[in-house]
């Protein structure tokens, strides 16, 4: 993405910030926060047999919302690994160079400069590493070094674990209501959007920079890397991607990797996929961006094939239930959080393994033409009188309708319909109608011609998540006698005699069923998906 979409003069030149070493001072402190968008975060976990959890690493991923003005629009989501160090560095630096007109008279593409001014903020780190490397004996082994000298070796691998930070990073600039998207690593942007008839299409507008890419396999194997050694280790350095910003270790260091020493030139690079010029028009719905912890994790718990589609079936759902964008987010990502750890909690083996653990998570969602629940938790007072219910039913969003082809998953092989019903074969082998379990679509006949309309289906088990919906019940003022009795108690307000009275007529057995019936369920019981299920096609 390059200083030219910013350029004649149409964003300003603000002083440039000095950035500071830690948090005292952003380069982005004054930039104003979009609220076209919001975003949902879950830190990084891994379960254990019991339920409980813990953090593998610290928080990695970092994003960024900025409304520059009311023709410049630009957000980010990065993945940082080993560390968050070059993620803050990058989500700091990257809207410094667009926004700032840090780019200004230049003709290096923005991942460049960034990644330059990182390694040049490396160089004491470097030569810290050389001095420390003299201090051992020449020709000395591994094994040698961490017996007899253990405080250099530790203060050596500290020194490649801040040299080996990295980070993806997916940027969407929205300039005069055109997109422009540009990313590294496998961070990814989906465009929803929808038709005249109300079916949404996604489009993925990112490219995955990983092995597992023909593209990026046939530029490794061109560079004289074996490609197949690759795949198998599904890691190139300490990541699985081929592009990324930062990570010393994996290009100017490339060469003291044995699998990676016969490459011709840096095999992991900073150079984006760029795309743009796409107009923001009446049928765009909404944008997504999100880092791979989220498309992961479903993937790792559904074994959907059609990971796009579903997360942004969810997405549209959570637009006709939430009255903010940050609830919309929070409320995917806590779903696709519960739904992961519920699998490992009641799944087979396979399913255990696959998602003994999962990655942070970021979603972030810029919303076009698509409506939000139309009542607010904060206004309900306001717009009801006392006299009047407060719940009022509100109309839904468009009709959705996202048709595709649905595979069902079975690790053993087995048809779905013969698997134990986990959540995750639940979800994906639950319908027979080939698609997702958050849209439902009807048909009707009018004129002699059948016409098909759809609708958000809201399944009573959704997770619920900041600025959702909450039905205040009304507090009138009672008039009921609130005189003590002669025991100095308050009349009840409802009898429970006929309870008692069944109850105390139950069996020892019946008594016991019905209050272990009423204790209070655990909060990580199994989602039960409702409804037909429909999913968006990726293109």
């Amino acid at each position: 993405m390059s200083n030219g979409r910013l350029s004649n003069g149409a964003v300003s030149s603000p002083p440039r910030l000095m950035m500071q070493q830690g948090h005292a001072l952003s380069w982005t402190d004054d930039l104003p926060v979009c609220h076209l968008s919001g975003v949902g975060l879950s830190t990084n976990q891994i379960y254990r047999e019991d339920g409980n959890r813990r953090e593998e690493h610290e928080y990695e991923d970092r994003n960024f919302h900025f409304s520059h003005d009311s023709n410049c629009f630009l957000y980010g989501v990065f993945d940082g690994h080993n560390g968050s160090r070059v993620a803050d560095f990058a989500a700091q630096r990257m809207p410094a160079e667009l926004l700032l007109g840090q780019l200004q008279n230049k003709t290096t593409d923005a991942f460049l400069a960034v990644e330059n001014v990182y390694f040049e903020s490396t160089d004491g780190l470097l030569a810290e590493k050389t001095t420390t490397q003299d201090q051992l004996p020449e020709g000395i082994t591994s094994y040698e070094a961490y017996n007899k000298y253990p405080d250099i070796v530790k203060k050596l691998q500290q020194l490649e674990q801040e040299l080996s930070g990295g980070t993806t990073a997916t940027l969407v600039l929205i300039y005069n209501n055109k997109i422009y998207v540009a990313n590294v690593g496998d961070t990814r942007a989906l465009l929803v959007k929808m038709a005249q008839d109300g079916r949404l299409t996604v489009m993925q507008l990112s490219n995955d920079h990983t092995i597992a890419d023909p593209s990026e396999q046939a530029r490794l194997s061109a560079l004289g890397l074996d490609v197949d050694k690759l795949r198998t280790a599904n890691k190139i350095g300490n990541s699985n991607c081929t592009r990324c910003i930062g990570d010393y270790h994996v290009k100017g260091g490339y060469r003291d990797i044995d699998y990676l020493s016969f490459a011709t030139k840096e095999p992991v690079i900073a150079e984006p996929f760029v795309d743009g010029g796409i107009p923001v028009d009446d049928s765009c719905a909404f944008l997504i961006i999100m880092s791979d912890g989220l498309y992961e994790a479903f993937t790792d718990a559904t074994g959907t094939e059609r990971v796009n589609a579903d997360i942004a079936g969810m997405v549209a759902t959570e637009f006709s239930q939430q009255t903010t964008l940050n609830g919309v987010a929070q409320a995917v990502v806590d779903k696709v959080v519960r739904i992961h750890h519920d699998t490992f909690m009641t799944g087979n083996v396979l399913q255990k393994r696959l998602c003994q653990k999962r990655d942070d998570i970021t979603l972030l969602v810029r919303q076009f033409n698509y409506p939000l629940s139309a009542v607010s938790p904060t206004s309900i007072r306001s717009l009801h009188p006392a006299s009047t219910p407060l719940y009022q039913p509100q109309p839904r969003p468009p009709a959705l309708n996202i048709p595709s082809q649905h595979a069902s998953f079975s690790p053993s092989g087995d048809s779905a319909a013969d698997s134990p019903k986990t959540p995750t074969n639940q979800y994906a082998a639950g319908s027979t109608s080939g698609s997702s379990p958050y849209l439902q679509t009807t048909e009707s006949t009018v004129g002699g011609r059948t016409q098909t309309s759809s609708s958000t289906c809201t399944s009573e088990d959704s997770t619920q998540s900041s600025g959702e919906v909450r039905m205040f019940a009304s507090r009138r003022a009672r008039e009921t006698d609130m005189q003590l009795d002669e025991e100095g108690k308050v009349k009840p307000y409802v009898d429970f005699s006929e309870f008692y009275n069944a109850f105390n007529q139950m069996t020892e057995d019946q008594q016991q069923a019905l209050l272990n019936e009423m204790r209070p369920r655990s909060m990580y019981d199994p989602i039960q998906e409702e409804g037909e299920s429909l999913s968006l096609p990726e293109h």
